[in-house]
């Protein structure tokens, strides 16, 4: 730390810009000192609207800086293992967007690689640090639901539903890590590991609805090669099951539903991120939603998203200043664990059977 702060660079320009930028802001004692894109003309347009000293276009000399402490990847999934191992390799603590890696190799060696070097570790999973999920969180903990039998989460947004608006990207090819799988189904998996436990088994489906979309500033249309709707099982230790059915493709969405039912009661954590609980015997709903203490700081948005995203950099930076390694939250075991089912969903659905949750 150089004069007491963190130093933080940010690659990646989208989310980068929007959330973590004035998400580690927020952070007392942190600077966000360097921020890096694919292109040097938008990362110079960013670091000047924000006031960022450095803008890179190559990673690697941005890990060259000495007052860089902590590298927040925030970039397409097969950008995520090159620039994770050249960030451990100059010694700085990482923050990596979720799904962790293009394969459980890759994910497996950032791991090791990590925890070797010693530097501070974690997937940017931040719905660990929304107040309702981690309400939720201690509810079955403390037995609220007690022995749990199903949870299902439905999700049905219209993100890539017209193939004009929502052009040809990375996020359109499978061989980039692009689809719902990983984008929105990886942060499912991470909250219900979190909630209920390893997983054992998977059973899985990947579908691809719309097949080509438009290039932009373009009258190219390019085929797609990622999924826009998955769905999947999961089977736990414990003997509970889950399910969840994820679209972005509905014409008109619904948001994101959440159900966990057990022998004593039951807990939803509805479309509009409330949280509501009933048990054996009660004769109604009791709503346990926890107000989000950051849903008011200056610069950040309101989605749970970006002031999440407050509660992650703040205990990531927390756990850099005082050197002490992180007790909560998703680390890069975590990211290993959500690829290894990512992959049993995959290779279910190419063999069309359940599929054991390799042991890491």
């Amino acid at each position: 730390m150089k004069n007491g702060k963190i130093g933080v660079g940010i690659i990646g320009t989208g989310f980068g810009r929007s959330a973590q930028v004035p998400g580690f802001r927020s952070c007392d004692g942190v600077e966000v000192i360097a921020v890096g894109s694919s292109r040097q003309e938008r990362a110079e347009a960013v670091a000047g609207e924000s006031g960022i000293p450095y803008a890179f276009s190559d990673y690697h000399a941005m890990m060259e800086l000495e007052e860089l402490d902590l590298v927040s990847i925030v970039t397409p999934p097969y950008l995520h293992y090159p620039m994770t191992m050249a960030a451990i390799e100059a010694g700085k603590h990482v923050l990596c967007e979720k799904p962790m890696a293009m394969n459980l190799a890759e994910a497996q060696m950032m791991y090791e690689r990590a925890q070797a070097a010693g530097v501070i570790h974690f997937i940017d999973h931040e719905l660990r640090f929304d107040p309702t999920s981690m309400k939720l969180q201690q509810l079955i903990a403390e037995g609220y639901v007690g022995r749990i039998y199903h949870a299902s989460i439905h999700i049905a947004t219209s993100h890539r539903v017209d193939p004009r608006a929502t052009t040809w990207s990375w996020w359109s090819q499978a061989e980039k890590g692009g689809g719902s799988l990983g984008a929105t189904g990886s942060h499912r998996i991470d909250l219900l590991r979190w909630w209920l436990g390893e997983i054992r088994s998977a059973s899985g489906e990947l579908h691809t609805f719309v097949e080509r979309r438009k290039v932009a500033d373009s009258d190219e249309f390019r085929a797609v090669t990622s999924d826009d709707q998955c769905a999947f099982m999961l089977e736990f230790e414990s003997g509970a099951l889950a399910s969840a059915f994820i679209s972005s493709v509905a014409h008109q969405p619904s948001g994101t539903r959440t159900e966990i039912h057990g022998e004593s009661g039951s807990l939803i954590l509805d479309a509009d991120n409330r949280l509501w609980g009933r048990r054996a015997g009660e004769s109604g709903a009791t709503e346990w939603t926890e107000p989000n203490p950051y849903s008011l700081l200056p610069g950040v948005a309101s989605s749970v998203w970006s002031t999440s995203f407050v509660g992650l950099a703040r205990y990531v930076t927390d756990c850099i200043r005082t050197g002490t390694q992180p007790e909560r939250g998703a680390t890069f075991y975590d990211g290993l664990r959500c690829q290894a089912v990512m992959e049993a969903i995959r290779q279910s659905w190419d063999e069309r059977r359940w599929v054991e949750v390799r042991a890491l």
